[in-house]
Parts: structure tokens; C-alpha cells; sequence
């Protein structure tokens, strides 16, 4: 499994479910929560379709960085333990073999011993099996996590800033060519998002 891929999949499924949203005249409604982010560019105005850099979003959002973290601390530890258990079973076979090789081995002692090797080799494969399901599972819980915790506050940013659609945009997709700059909302958004992250990290 490899690292890169887990930002990979967070901007493809964020890009795929509706990351765009049209919030016409709802400026009153739940905007308690979010606070007025500004930047040093011009903000677009209400009513604009504006546009996200989802490569950048994701990279300066605090909570992927946290949990990337963490995942990939879980991932060295299973590479570890399972880089172990495969040593000391091909050292075990090394050593049935020479044994075998010079005589040293009765029929039954060899049989039971290869028994057991072999029984050592399927656990050693299901094992990593089962881990890489449970890897792959918490992967896709950090990734729903993320994804809900950025189309939440988009929805309730865009209750403030009423814009009639927000595009999602990324360097391999280039959906936005060219375009007014004041309608590149992303840092607004990194900024938002990264402030609500800490104010509810502080709170646990």
C-alpha cells in the first residue's frame, strides 16, 4: 500500500460526490459556527462560481496531516511485525533444510517438522491478509472523515457567502484553465477549515 495513494483517493471521491453547492437565500440560516475567513485576495463576490484547488486543500488541511500521521504510523507498525514473523519463518525453513540436507532428521521428525512450517506459512499469509483488510478499512474511514468534515463546512461557508456553484479543481484534472484569481477560494477555505479543526481538537 502505498502512501501517495491515500491523498489520491481523497481527491478523486471528494472531486466525484457533490462538492459544488447552491445555497441561494439561505445568508441567516445555522452560520453561528463558521467564522469570516479573510485572506490577502480579493473575495469573490455573492452569486459567483467560484472554484477549489482540492492538491492544495488537502495538503495544508490540518486534520489530513494529523491522520496521515497516525495511519501511517499504524502502517510501519504492521510492515514491522509482519517483516519479523517473515524472517524467523525463512531462517526456520533454512535451518529444516540443512538439517534435512545432512541427515539430521528422522522421517517423522522431518514430517512434523515441515507440517508445522507450513502451518507457520499460512498463518504468516493470513495474517497479513487480515491486516491489510483492517489497513484498508481505516484508511477509508480517514478519507470519509475528511471528505465529511470539508463538504460540511463548505455547505455552511457557502451560507455565508452565497455563491451559486463551487467547482473543485486538481493539477492532474486542470478542470479550470483560467480564471479570475479573486474567484480561487481555497486558501479561504484551508484557512476555515484548519480554524474549525483546531477549535474542535481543543474541545476533547
Amino acid at each position: 500500500m502505498k502512501k501517495a495513494n491515500i491523498i489520491l483517493h481523497i481527491i478523486s471521491l471528494v472531486a466525484i460526490v457533490v462538492l459544488f453547492v447552491m445555497f441561494l437565500g439561505q445568508k441567516n440560516c445555522n452560520t453561528a459556527n463558521i467564522e469570516t475567513t479573510s485572506t490577502e485576495q480579493t473575495v469573490a463576490a455573492n452569486n459567483s462560481i467560484v472554484y477549489i484547488q482540492l492538491d492544495t486543500l488537502i495538503n495544508q488541511y490540518d486534520m489530513y496531516n494529523d491522520l496521515k500521521t497516525e495511519f501511517e504510523g499504524k502502517l510501519a507498525s504492521v510492515e514491522n511485525e509482519l517483516t519479523k514473523k517473515g524472517r524467523a519463518l525463512e531462517n526456520d525453513y533454512q535451518s529444516f533444510n540443512e538439517k534435512m540436507s545432512k541427515g539430521l532428521l528422522t522421517r517423522s521428525q522431518a514430517e512434523a517438522q515441515g507440517n508445522e512450517l507450513q502451518a507457520r506459512q499460512q498463518e504468516l499469509a493470513l495474517l497479513s491478509q487480515e491486516k491489510q483488510m483492517q489497513l484498508a478499512e481505516e484508511e477509508s474511514v480517514m478519507i470519509n472523515q475528511v471528505m465529511n468534515a470539508i463538504q460540511s463546512y463548505i455547505k455552511e461557508y457557502n451560507k455565508i457567502h452565497n455563491h451559486s456553484l463551487i467547482l473543485t479543481t486538481t493539477v492532474a484534472t486542470n478542470n479550470v484553465i483560467d480564471g479570475d484569481s479573486s474567484l480561487n477560494i481555497t486558501n479561504d477555505i484551508i484557512k476555515g477549515l484548519n480554524q474549525e479543526y483546531v477549535k474542535n481538537r481543543n474541545r476533547k
